[in-house]
């Protein structure tokens, strides 16, 4: 049985033989806490990120939850935006014109930043009031995007495939403390699988790729809650510049890029 430590993440290695048939307590030989662990049943789950057959420490919240599904952009609200801009664009050539010229820009741009053979997965663990935005600017990118409303179907979704790129907010699942959670759970990652992961923090007070705050808080890129329409080509170039920097070190290892 594998048992983590609230406080310090350090997974602990008990004898399942020795595991008593009732709850009990063990102090972390780390950071000496009393961990609080619950017998293994049949029922037993893992941890998000657990390998194999290891179980982990769990809560009930998190037994069997369904895995969310892959995000869809809606055909429907496409529609009438593009009926809505061809209707305001009527009013007058010149703006029709220029209108027409940034969209082709625009596309441009997207058509080279997005010019790769493979499309990464995101998980976004962010607040009700972000969520659609985030998720519809991310899926406009060519990105296979799935939305978690809640820790539990952020632990289903990390646990049942990889992700490559992961958004988390501070509004993440308030009342179950769910970005603490996800925080736990990627530090909990060796180095290997914590590199192949790409951390994006959403923010209402820092600034859009602002790479000491970025340093500091131990996590790829910050994007300001101003900038989410913009977060798809922040993110593509974040995401070159972190290749680029692991290139030799992904040659050597034989791995592909995220």
């Amino acid at each position: 049985m594998i048992i983590t430590c609230t406080s310090c993440s350090m997974r602990l290695q008990v004898d399942d033989e020795k595991v008593p048939a009732r709850p009990f307590t063990l102090r972390c030989p780390k950071c000496q806490s009393i961990v609080h662990a619950q017998p293994v049943t049949g029922a037993y789950e893992e941890s998000a990120l657990a390998r194999g057959n290891s179980p982990a420490s769990g809560h009930p919240r998190l037994e069997s939850p369904a895995p969310t599904p892959p995000y869809k952009l809606d055909a429907s609200a496409d529609k009438k935006s593009a009926a809505n801009s061809v209707d305001e664009s009527s009013s007058a050539d010149s703006k029709d014109l220029l209108r027409m010229l940034a969209t082709l820009l625009q596309r441009g741009t997207q058509t080279a930043d997005n010019a790769r053979p493979w499309r990464r997965s995101v998980l976004i663990c962010v607040g009700e009031m972000h969520r659609e935005a985030v998720a519809r600017a991310l899926a406009e990118n060519v990105y296979d995007v799935y939305v978690a409303e809640n820790k539990a179907q952020a632990v289903e979704r990390m646990r049942d495939e990889r992700m490559d790129v992961l958004v988390l907010a501070a509004d993440f699942d308030v009342a179950e403390q769910g970005e603490a959670f996800i925080r736990r759970e990627i530090n909990s990652l060796r180095p290997p699988e914590r590199r192949r992961l790409f951390l994006v923090q959403l923010t209402d007070t820092g600034r859009t790729q602002d790479a000491h705050a970025a340093f500091i808080g131990n996590v790829s890129l910050i994007v300001n809650n101003e900038d989410i329409e913009k977060m798809g080509r922040a993110l593509e170039r974040a995401l070159r510049d972190y290749n680029e920097l692991y290139r030799s070190f992904n040659e050597v290892l034989k791995v592909s890029p995220i």
